[in-house]
Order: structure tokens, then sequence, then C-alpha cells
């Protein structure tokens, strides 16, 4: 478990994190989403120690990272796919890392092949391709079998068959109790993933939900209807507490966008008063939707009509 408390990081006049508080619970994948300079980054490396606080706490397993007596065994982190000496092969990298912790050289070949590198072993990691890097970050990650996963990006630059194998693996360690904490800006891939998430912006904590909730929440999920009466349905539906706008993309004299009733009451509505529906579609919002639609105030860097960045 990671227990985030009261946590904040100043860096001179700028709060990059500002009074976090958040636990990533075993058992789940969860998803650590947010705009770039949110202090997704900066909170990560404050799990694992890299960065001190400037107040509020963090701790894994009930302690803080630099009291853990063997930390590859309790929390594995890939915040960085370069933090490697590109002279060195890819076996002696985690070699070096396996002997800092005791860890037997049986299990450095064990995660090489794990992860799909092991007729890579021997080569320089400094001309690994970026998704090879990535495989070599997890790979480092999973040395020590942790208790806890940290992951910043961990799809970058890996092909389809690479992605697949990190989404099972995720959802492999969270089946198996331990705590899969996961930052990525893929947001299909993060909705297929994550169990729950947790929403960021400008350093502050915009969202704490299960996916299903945060989905729900959205204002762009409804109903899309069509029908000949749309002007005779509209009032029939308003009267009922449903919020009706014409649907996007849609004929505006035909297409509905309705919230607060369902695909079932509207269908009776319209039956009840002899009024012909041509089409009745529930309308789910995807991650993307909802995650901009929550964090439009809080995006730092933003592209202006013209070209440039505001």
């Amino acid at each position: 478990m990671i227990e985030v408390n009261g946590l904040c990081k100043n860096y001179g006049a700028k709060t990059a994190v500002g009074n976090l508080t958040f636990t990533v619970q075993p058992g789940m994948v969860t998803g650590f989403l947010g705009p770039n300079g949110a202090g997704k980054s900066t909170t990560m490396r404050m799990i694992v120690g890299l960065d001190r606080p400037t107040s509020g706490t963090v701790t894994v397993c009930g302690r803080p990272y630099r009291e853990l007596p063997t930390p590859l065994h309790t929390v594995g982190a890939l915040l960085d796919a370069k933090a490697f000496h590109g002279g060195r092969t890819a076996r002696n990298h985690l070699r070096g890392l396996a002997a800092s912790h005791h860890i037997p050289s049986q299990r450095v070949d064990e995660v090489l092949a794990m992860v799909g590198l092991a007729t890579a072993a021997r080569r320089r990691s400094g001309g690994f391709s970026l998704g090879m890097r990535q495989r070599l970050g997890i790979a480092a990650a999973l040395l020590g079998d942790p208790q806890i996963l940290i992951l910043d990006e961990p799809v970058n630059g890996l092909d389809p068959e690479g992605i697949q194998w990190v989404r099972e693996f995720m959802r492999s360690m969270a089946d198996n109790g331990r705590t899969v904490l996961v930052s990525s800006h893929l947001m299909s891939e993060m909705q297929d993933t994550a169990d729950h998430l947790i929403v960021i912006g400008r350093g502050r904590l915009a969202a704490d939900s299960s996916m299903t909730e945060f989905l729900a929440r959205s204002s762009h999920n409804g109903t899309v209807v069509r029908s000949p009466h749309a002007a005779h349905l509209v009032p029939l539906l308003r009267y009922e507490g449903a919020t009706v706008d014409y649907a996007s993309g849609r004929s505006p004299a035909d297409a509905l966008l309705v919230r607060g009733l369902d695909a079932k009451r509207i269908g009776e509505l319209a039956g009840q008063n002899g009024l012909w529906l041509h089409e009745l579609a529930p309308q789910r919002v995807s991650l993307q939707e909802a995650f901009m639609e929550l964090t439009a105030d809080a995006v730092e860097y933003r592209v202006t009509h013209s070209g440039g960045a505001a």
C-alpha cells in the first residue's frame, strides 16, 4: 500500500505538488493521471525517496522509502527508461542492481526472459531502441519481486505485443494482491487497464475514484434520440427531469442528446404518446473525454488556434 498524506513540494515560489492526499490500495491497478506539469513525476519521485517533500508524508508498506532495509524487494519502479549506463550490457546492468540486494544472478536471467530481452542480454544497452529500454527498465523494477510496482509511461515505445504484455502483467500483479500504480498519457490503454483512478491537476487532487464512477460522472454521458417528432418529445423529457440538448454531429432538426433519463424510460414516453423513434442509443463517454472535461482548467501548456503554445 502507498499512503500519501498532505504532500507538498515547492520549488521556490512555484508549487509543484500542493496538499496531496490519497491511498493506493493493493489488489488493483491504479491509474495516475494528470496533464503535463500536473506534478505526477514529482509525486512519484517523492514516493521512492528521490525528492524530499516540503511538507507532508508518503509511506510504502507503512514506512518511508528511505527506511526500507531492502527497497527492491518492496518497491519496483520505472521512472526513467534511460536510467542505466549505456556501455554496460543489459545483463550486467541488472547484475549490478541484484548484487546490491543480494539477489541471485538466476533472477537476472528470469526477468530478462520475462520482458523479452533474453536474446539481447549481452548487448550494450546504449544501442537499445526506446522499446527495448522500456523493457530493461521494467526488468529492473521486477528484479526484487516487489510487493509494489510504480510505472511511469511503461508502454512508451513498445509494439502492440509489448503493450499487451505490460497490460496483462500489471493485471496479474494486481490479481495476486500487489499494489500497482501506473502513469500514462495513453487514455485508451489506461481505460482498458486501470480499476481505480487518481487524477491531479496543477499539483492538487482532482479525482480519486473507481474507473466506473469516474466515467459515470462525466456530463458527456447520455442517450442519443433521433425522432421526426423531436419537437414534441422534448417537453415530455424535460417534464420527467431530463436535460435535453441537440446531439453533436447530428441533424439538429431530429437528433437529441438526453441526460438524466435512461433509454428504457425514453422509449416508454415516446410509445405512450405515439411518437416515432428512429434511434435510441446510449452514449458512453471515453476516459479521454472524461479526463479532458475534468482537467480543462488545469492544463498548463495549451496549444492556441494560431499554432503557438499558450
